[in-house]
């Protein structure tokens, strides 16, 4: 499954290449995979990409009118409320409570966007997008994604050949379209407005950014818990985004044992440490490429060949010599140095 290294990666390339572009139309090509509002897929065409962001492993994509019908309007984030956490643009951390669409204006072409909670009665407009009586009255739209166990999510030119498994498509002008596959259908795509019954961010797990995180704030998440630390950290009401290789990998640098319980504050701030690093190391790699993902233009990562212990049962630890063990815990495959980690 991709994790957060995978998912950043993705935003990271639709960010670059998908700035102001303006959205033709959207097919949905499996039946069902759309969930939320379902009607607006056939209301997207005008649409303009706007924020694009990452929270845990969901991806977060903001549709809005031209910038001349949100002019003078307050910026604000695609993530802000209702979903709780921090959002993550490019590794810099942003707090729930402060705004993060100002210091982004330049990234997304100077446009503002009216409050995510629902523009004001004197700006509101009766259009194609307009709320019936009792919903959102935000004209912007949101489309959540989720790559699910073996999804991708491909940016190509619109007469590329379309590849097997492709179940949903945003066609683009200017002649490109993005393009989601998932041959094992764990997917997600979801369309609602804003502040609407079916806004798409209570769909995101409110756990915390393991790149955001603090040390008292972490210490308070993990002391005193008797399970398996392994079994926290894959814990997404925890932390969001971490999950099996990275979690391995982290305790390997922390030197801790994936079955340790009741972690002294001490290691924890080791282990914190270790998975933020573990994780900037990973994006500034593009990910782990292992079975199906790759980035938004199909490049794969690389940070596969500098895993220590995922995927090493039997081969000697890199530190000391023993041979790299391999269990199963919280139902997932576990490697870890036995000499190494206590």
């Amino acid at each position: 499954m991709p994790e957060l290294p995978e998912v950043e990666t993705v935003v990271r390339g639709l960010r670059a290449a998908l700035a102001g572009a303006v959205v033709a139309g959207a097919r949905e090509r499996f039946r069902g995979l759309v969930r939320g509002e379902r009607g607006l897929l056939r209301r997207l065409g005008g649409l303009r990409v706007g924020a694009i962001e990452r929270a845990g492993k969901f991806i977060l994509v903001e549709l809005g009118p031209p910038p001349a019908r949100a002019s003078g309007a307050d910026p604000s984030s695609a993530l802000g409320a209702p979903a709780a956490g921090r959002s993550q643009r490019g590794g810099h951390s942003c707090p729930p409570d402060s705004d993060p669409g100002a210091g982004q204006a330049a990234e997304r072409g100077g446009h503002s966007r009216p409050p995510i909670s629902g523009s004001r009665p004197g700006h509101a407009r009766k259009d194609a997008l307009a709320a019936p009586p009792g919903e959102s009255r935000d004209p912007r739209v949101l489309l959540l994604l989720h790559l699910g166990m073996s999804g991708k999510l491909l940016l190509v030119p619109a007469a590329a050949p379309l590849a097997p498994h492709t179940h949903f498509v945003l066609r683009l002008a200017g002649g490109r379209e993005l393009r989601f596959s998932d041959p094992r259908r764990f997917g997600r795509v979801a369309l609602g407005r804003p502040g609407g019954a079916a806004d798409p961010r209570r769909q995101i797990v409110p756990g915390r950014e393991p790149l955001d995180i603090g040390a008292a704030e972490f210490a308070r998440l993990f002391h005193g818990r008797a399970a398996a630390i392994k079994s926290l950290l894959l814990n997404q009401a925890l932390l969001r985004g971490l999950g099996n290789i990275y979690a391995d990998e982290s305790l390997f640098r922390a030197g801790i044992a994936p079955r340790a319980r009741h972690l002294s504050r001490a290691r924890l701030e080791r282990l914190r440490r270790a998975i933020r690093g573990v994780l900037q190391e990973a994006i500034a790699a593009g990910g782990s490429s292992i079975a199906d993902y790759v980035a938004s233009d199909g490049a794969r990562g690389w940070f596969q060949t500098r895993h220590r212990v995922y995927g090493r049962a039997g081969r000697p630890c890199p530190r000391c010599g023993a041979p790299i063990r391999r269990i199963v815990l919280a139902g997932r495959g576990t490697h870890f140095c036995p000499r190494c980690q206590r």
